[in-house]
C-alpha cells in the first residue's frame, strides 16, 4: 500500500496539531507521512510538549510550520483541528479529504497550574481518540 500523505491544520501549529502529528504518526506508523502545519506559527508549546512526555511520547523536537512550506506537497487528508483553520484554510489545488474536528484549545485555560494541566490532559485524550479512529478508518 502506498503511503498517504496527511496535514494537521491549526491556527498557529504549536498545540492541538502538534498533539495530532503525533498521535497520527504513533496510530499509522508506516502507512503515512505525517505533517502538521500553521496559518501563522507560535512555537511549540512547552505545555503541549509536557502533556504528551506524560502519555511516553516526546515532541520536543517538533517545529512550528507554516502551512505554506507545504504547498507542493500532494496531501490525501488535511485534517482541521480547529474553525478557525477550517474557515481560513488555504486553498490546496490537490486536495484529497478535508476533515474537521474543533478541538478545545488547552492553550486558552485558565486558572491554577493543575487545572491548565488537567485541561492538557484532557484535550490530549480527545485528539488522541480521535486519531486512532482515524487511523483505524482512513488507513486500511
Amino acid at each position: 500500500m502506498e503511503k498517504k500523505n496527511i496535514l494537521v491544520l491549526c491556527t498557529g501549529n504549536s498545540c492541538r496539531s502538534q498533539i495530532a502529528e503525533a498521535y497520527l504518526r504513533y496510530f499509522a506508523k508506516d502507512k503515512a507521512h505525517i505533517f502538521s502545519a500553521g496559518i501563522e506559527t507560535h512555537g511549540v508549546n512547552p505545555r503541549a510538549i509536557a502533556t504528551m512526555l506524560e502519555d511516553g511520547i516526546d515532541i520536543s523536537h517538533h517545529t512550528s510550520n507554516n502551512v505554506n512550506e507545504y504547498m507542493h506537497i500532494p496531501f490525501d487528508f488535511v485534517i482541521t483541528v480547529c474553525d478557525n483553520a477550517n474557515e481560513h484554510c488555504p486553498y490546496f489545488p490537490s486536495l484529497g479529504q478535508k476533515f474537521h474536528y474543533n478541538f478545545p484549545d488547552p492553550a486558552k485555560a485558565i486558572g491554577t497550574e493543575a487545572e491548565i494541566a488537567a485541561q492538557f490532559k484532557a484535550v490530549r485524550e480527545q485528539i488522541k481518540e480521535y486519531c486512532k479512529n482515524f487511523v483505524k478508518t482512513q488507513l486500511h
